[in-house]
């Protein structure tokens, strides 16, 4: 079976691609925000849990982990082109999903106001991607599919 790399940041924010890291028939980081799968790949790199199959030692490459994430589409593009730097946008995402907070306490927290609903419009503009995604691992509190669905039709928009 063909595993699907589209982390919960990505998926939340529509950067996930339908016919690139979503395709395949089931995906293990789907519910880890972009900052964990990184925690993730580095606490691996450093530990092998006894009874744990592959290799000793880093099976990550750093270069990897350290690339500016980019979803290459073109020459010298960076997430970060058109999206707050992932550790803000995993907090706002965070307070959004698994809290279900409202915009003016996530603001309270420190970030801007606009890249609050910025984030928050793109969460709910890009539920038809992730209806398309295949089924992956329950982590957190709210995952998407079971946890967390909004309308897709009707004209539904962002209630902020």
């Amino acid at each position: 079976m063909v595993l699907t790399t589209g982390n919960k940041s990505e998926m939340s924010v529509g950067y996930a691609t339908l016919y690139g890291d979503m395709c395949g028939g089931f995906n293990v980081l789907k519910d880890l925000y972009k900052m964990q799968v990184f925690a993730l790949s580095r606490w691996r790199n450093q530990n092998r849990p006894a009874g744990f199959l592959g290799p000793q030692g880093r099976v990550m490459p750093e270069r990897v982990i350290d690339k500016p994430p980019s979803a290459e589409l073109r020459a010298n593009q960076k997430d970060e082109d058109s999206l707050p730097p992932y550790p803000v946008l995993d907090d706002i995402l965070e307070c959004l999903v698994e809290n279900e907070m409202p915009v003016e306490h996530i603001s309270a927290r420190g970030h801007a106001l606009a890249t609050i609903k910025r984030v928050e419009h793109l969460l709910n503009t890009a539920e038809y991607k992730r209806r398309q995604a295949p089924p992956g691992v329950k982590l957190t509190r709210k995952n998407f599919g079971r946890d967390r669905r909004y309308p897709i039709t009707n004209a539904f928009r962002d209630a902020t």
